[in-house]
Protein backbone atom coordinates (compact mmCIF):
# COMPACT_ATOMS: atom_id res chain seq x y z
CA UNK A 1 0.00 0.00 0.00
CA UNK A 2 1.33 3.44 -0.84
CA UNK A 3 1.93 6.19 1.93
CA UNK A 4 -0.19 9.08 1.57
CA UNK A 5 2.10 11.60 2.75
CA UNK A 6 -0.68 14.62 3.02
CA UNK A 7 -3.25 12.35 5.02
CA UNK A 8 -0.06 11.12 7.31
CA UNK A 9 0.50 15.24 8.35
CA UNK A 10 -2.93 15.35 9.30
CA UNK A 11 -4.03 19.53 10.26
CA UNK A 12 -0.40 20.18 8.98
CA UNK A 13 -1.63 19.65 5.23
CA UNK A 14 -5.66 20.56 5.84
CA UNK A 15 -5.46 23.38 2.89
CA UNK A 16 -3.62 20.41 0.75
CA UNK A 17 -6.38 17.81 2.16
CA UNK A 18 -9.28 20.05 1.30
CA UNK A 19 -7.92 20.98 -1.82
CA UNK A 20 -7.63 17.28 -3.02
CA UNK A 21 -10.87 16.42 -1.96
CA UNK A 22 -12.14 19.57 -3.75
CA UNK A 23 -10.24 18.73 -7.20
CA UNK A 24 -11.47 14.95 -6.84
CA UNK A 25 -15.15 16.13 -6.68
CA UNK A 26 -15.08 18.35 -9.01
CA UNK A 27 -13.19 16.05 -11.59
CA UNK A 28 -15.69 13.32 -10.78
CA UNK A 29 -18.46 15.71 -11.31
CA UNK A 30 -17.00 16.70 -14.65
CA UNK A 31 -17.03 13.03 -15.46
CA UNK A 32 -20.68 12.13 -14.37
CA UNK A 33 -22.07 14.95 -16.62
CA UNK A 34 -20.25 13.80 -19.59
CA UNK A 35 -21.19 10.59 -18.96
CA UNK A 36 -25.12 11.96 -19.12
CA UNK A 37 -24.50 14.27 -21.79
CA UNK A 38 -25.01 17.64 -19.78
CA UNK A 39 -22.45 20.19 -21.25
CA UNK A 40 -22.43 22.12 -17.97
CA UNK A 41 -19.33 22.49 -15.28
CA UNK A 42 -19.86 22.04 -11.92
CA UNK A 43 -19.57 25.10 -10.26
CA UNK A 44 -22.35 26.65 -12.61
CA UNK A 45 -24.69 25.09 -10.27
CA UNK A 46 -24.88 28.02 -7.87
CA UNK A 47 -24.96 30.29 -10.43
CA UNK A 48 -28.17 28.65 -11.94
CA UNK A 49 -29.95 28.63 -8.81
CA UNK A 50 -28.84 31.90 -7.34
CA UNK A 51 -30.68 32.81 -10.95
CA UNK A 52 -33.44 30.80 -11.16
CA UNK A 53 -33.75 32.33 -7.64
CA UNK A 54 -33.25 36.16 -8.61
CA UNK A 55 -34.16 36.00 -12.05
CA UNK A 56 -31.53 38.38 -12.68
CA UNK A 57 -28.39 39.42 -10.98
CA UNK A 58 -24.80 41.75 -11.34
CA UNK A 59 -21.96 39.86 -11.52
CA UNK A 60 -20.64 41.83 -8.34
CA UNK A 61 -24.08 40.41 -6.59
CA UNK A 62 -22.99 37.04 -8.18
CA UNK A 63 -19.63 37.33 -6.82
CA UNK A 64 -20.62 38.90 -3.36
CA UNK A 65 -23.00 35.78 -2.96
CA UNK A 66 -20.88 32.82 -3.84
CA UNK A 67 -18.08 34.64 -1.99
CA UNK A 68 -15.52 34.13 -5.17
CA UNK A 69 -13.04 36.94 -6.53
CA UNK A 70 -14.24 38.83 -9.31
CA UNK A 71 -11.70 37.68 -11.67
CA UNK A 72 -13.00 34.14 -10.77
CA UNK A 73 -16.52 35.08 -11.13
CA UNK A 74 -15.87 36.93 -14.82
CA UNK A 75 -14.22 34.10 -15.71
CA UNK A 76 -16.91 31.51 -14.84
CA UNK A 77 -19.72 33.88 -16.37
CA UNK A 78 -18.08 34.02 -20.05
CA UNK A 79 -18.03 30.35 -20.15
CA UNK A 80 -21.79 30.23 -19.17
CA UNK A 81 -22.18 32.71 -21.58
CA UNK A 82 -20.05 30.83 -24.60
CA UNK A 83 -21.97 28.02 -23.80
CA UNK A 84 -25.49 30.14 -24.22
CA UNK A 85 -26.86 29.59 -20.51
CA UNK A 86 -26.63 33.01 -19.43
CA UNK A 87 -26.76 36.56 -21.19
CA UNK A 88 -25.88 40.15 -19.94
CA UNK A 89 -28.07 43.47 -20.50
CA UNK A 90 -26.93 46.58 -19.44
CA UNK A 91 -28.78 48.13 -16.29
CA UNK A 92 -31.33 50.29 -17.66
CA UNK A 93 -30.97 52.50 -14.71
CA UNK A 94 -27.16 52.56 -14.37
CA UNK A 95 -25.52 51.72 -17.84
CA UNK A 96 -22.45 50.46 -16.45
CA UNK A 97 -24.15 47.61 -14.56
CA UNK A 98 -24.85 44.44 -16.55
CA UNK A 99 -27.74 42.26 -15.50
CA UNK A 100 -27.43 38.77 -15.62
CA UNK A 101 -30.15 36.55 -16.48
CA UNK A 102 -30.78 32.79 -17.58
CA UNK A 103 -31.72 31.98 -21.48
CA UNK A 104 -34.17 29.75 -22.51
CA UNK A 105 -32.07 27.46 -22.94
CA UNK A 106 -31.48 27.35 -18.82
CA UNK A 107 -35.08 27.55 -18.25
CA UNK A 108 -35.83 24.55 -20.94
CA UNK A 109 -32.49 22.31 -19.01
CA UNK A 110 -33.39 23.49 -15.19
CA UNK A 111 -35.97 20.58 -14.70
CA UNK A 112 -33.01 18.32 -15.79
CA UNK A 113 -31.08 19.91 -13.79
CA UNK A 114 -32.94 20.39 -10.89
CA UNK A 115 -33.08 16.16 -11.12
CA UNK A 116 -28.95 16.14 -11.23
CA UNK A 117 -28.97 18.10 -8.09
CA UNK A 118 -31.14 16.39 -6.39
CA UNK A 119 -29.32 12.98 -7.40
CA UNK A 120 -26.16 14.63 -6.53
CA UNK A 121 -27.24 15.93 -3.15
CA UNK A 122 -28.80 12.56 -2.35
CA UNK A 123 -25.00 11.06 -3.18
CA UNK A 124 -23.13 13.62 -1.08
CA UNK A 125 -25.44 12.71 1.93
CA UNK A 126 -25.05 8.83 1.57
CA UNK A 127 -21.41 8.88 0.85
CA UNK A 128 -21.36 11.07 4.86
CA UNK A 129 -23.65 8.59 5.76
CA UNK A 130 -26.37 11.06 6.77
CA UNK A 131 -23.79 12.89 9.44
CA UNK A 132 -23.55 16.65 8.50
CA UNK A 133 -21.35 17.66 11.21
CA UNK A 134 -18.49 18.36 8.89
CA UNK A 135 -20.26 21.46 7.66
CA UNK A 136 -20.11 22.50 11.20
CA UNK A 137 -16.84 21.79 11.11
CA UNK A 138 -16.36 23.88 8.09
CA UNK A 139 -18.57 26.63 9.20
CA UNK A 140 -16.25 27.38 11.95
CA UNK A 141 -12.88 27.41 9.70
CA UNK A 142 -14.57 30.19 7.55
CA UNK A 143 -15.76 32.15 10.41
CA UNK A 144 -12.09 31.71 11.94
CA UNK A 145 -10.65 32.89 8.52
CA UNK A 146 -13.22 35.71 8.57
CA UNK A 147 -12.31 37.11 11.52
CA UNK A 148 -8.60 36.56 11.37
CA UNK A 149 -6.76 35.84 7.87
CA UNK A 150 -4.82 32.92 8.02
CA UNK A 151 -1.63 35.07 6.82
CA UNK A 152 -2.41 37.09 9.94
CA UNK A 153 -2.43 33.62 12.22
CA UNK A 154 0.75 32.44 10.05
CA UNK A 155 3.13 35.82 11.01
CA UNK A 156 1.53 36.26 14.45
CA UNK A 157 2.82 31.60 15.42
CA UNK A 158 6.24 33.30 13.45
CA UNK A 159 7.13 36.16 15.48
CA UNK A 160 5.92 33.63 18.50
CA UNK A 161 8.97 30.83 17.40
CA UNK A 162 11.79 33.56 16.32
CA UNK A 163 11.95 35.18 19.68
Amino acid sequence: MEKDFIKALGYKALDNRLKRISDRILHDTRKFFKHIDIDVEPSWHLVFKLLRQNETLTMVDIAQQLGYSHPSTVVMLKKMTAKGFIVSEKDSIDKRKLNIKLTQKSIDLLPDLEQIWDSCEDAIYKMLNKDLSILKHIDTIEEALNTIPINERFYKEYQKQKR
